[in-house]
């Protein structure tokens, strides 16, 4: 391994996200033979000026000369940056513009800059749940699953994905052969997780009680996100030792969460914090749930002229969360050695923590 011999720089692009910030503090904190990770975003996030080996770099993923200009002298290049929109909060075009052409920039950037190494982060939305409901239960890498997508944020994401994979060895502008590979995550949690937030802050406009609406038996496979930033690292350190190995390869995410609904798993985390699930079955019908989600698409549809309305109930969301998607699968242990950095145990003390304290925090604001 040629980089062996000398520190190495890591770009982290959206690494001002919620996965990237994690991910640039396991570097920091795990990899030994760091010289610098560059933190490339769209809006900054100033505190991490005050990181060692951290540089902060402004750019839009977009545009290939940003790109271009943040990969110059760049080892290895972990692309996170993404919108993540099952609301319809975002224009198409726009999730067209960052997931598809931003990925196909960061391609183009390192045949260009002699970037040998990309790790990207791609997503279980890839491969489901489908649009047709069909479960994926304890499925892998190989299960076979109709794949298909109408909603533009997972079309965009297996587009980004199949042109990762597609560029793995193709030959750089220094005559080096490029190494690609992806990883799926489940359902991320973890501390400072968005949509975690927006469920903590839903629940106190109903007073901390939230009605159970699928039944507990529709598993969803969860991972925290400090194991995913892990598997990054570790992908990362694999493919430079063995790039015929991880080349071209495919890896979902996982740790030892506990497979439960989405409601049952977000409780975990909520009801410290005071928070009750009511029911031990649905309390309002499914086809109710599905006249709501429709309303809520056709609403959104005729203020789209006027306003952004995007609820978090809409038929593309309410499709996954009554479908069980759980994996079972070994692979990213059998080719370079993941274990989980935490347990679940650690994982969901780390996220009620951090509940707990915009929870105090918000008391004492009262």
């Amino acid at each position: 391994m040629e980089s062996a011999s000398r520190r190495q720089v890591y770009l982290v692009t959206g690494g001002c996200g919620f996965l990237g910030k994690h991910l640039v503090q396991m570097l920091l904190e795990r990899e030994p033979g760091l010289a610098e990770v560059r933190v490339f975003d769209v809006q900054l996030d100033e505190s991490m000026r005050q990181l060692e080996r951290v540089t902060l770099v402004q750019g839009d993923i977009s545009d290939l000369e940003d790109v271009k200009a943040a990969m110059k002298g760049v080892d290895v290049v972990m692309h996170t940056a993404s919108l993540v929109d099952v609301w319809g909060r975002v224009q198409p075009e726009k999730i067209q513009a960052v997931n598809v052409q931003g990925t196909q920039n960061v391609i183009e950037a390192c045949v260009m800059q002699g970037t040998q190494y990309l790790v990207y982060t791609s997503s279980m939305e890839v491969v489901g749940p489908n649009t047709k409901g069909d479960p994926f239960f304890r499925g892998n890498e190989d299960t076979i699953y109709e794949a298909i997508h109408e909603h533009p944020y997972p079309v965009s994401k297996a587009k980004a994905e199949q042109l990762v994979i597609e560029a793995n060895g193709r030959q750089m502008n220094n005559g080096k052969r490029l190494a690609t590979c992806a990883l799926r995550p489940t359902g991320i949690y973890g501390e400072n997780h968005p949509l975690m937030k927006e469920f903590y802050e839903n629940g106190l406009r109903t007073k901390r009680c939230m009605i159970r609406a699928i039944p507990a038996s529709t598993e969803h496979g969860r991972v925290y996100v400090g194991n995913v930033a892990w598997m990054h690292l570790l992908v990362a350190r694999k493919m430079q030792e063995s790039a015929a190995a991880i080349g071209g390869q495919v890896y979902f995410c996982y740790d030892d969460s506990p497979y439960k609904s989405y409601e049952d798993f977000n409780m975990e985390m909520l009801r410290p914090c005071g928070f009750r699930l009511l029911g031990s079955r649905p309390l309002m019908p499914f086809f109710l749930l599905q006249l709501i989600a429709l309303f809520n698409s056709v609403l959104r549809w005729l203020l789209k002229p006027f306003c952004t309305y995007a609820p978090i109930l809409n038929p593309y969301t309410l499709a996954i969360a009554s479908t069980t998607f759980t994996i079972q699968t070994d692979k990213a242990q059998q080719h370079f050695g993941y274990r989980p950095c935490y347990t679940w145990e650690e994982s969901r003390k780390r996220t009620v923590q951090w509940l707990q304290e915009i929870d105090a925090r918000r008391q004492a604001g009262k």
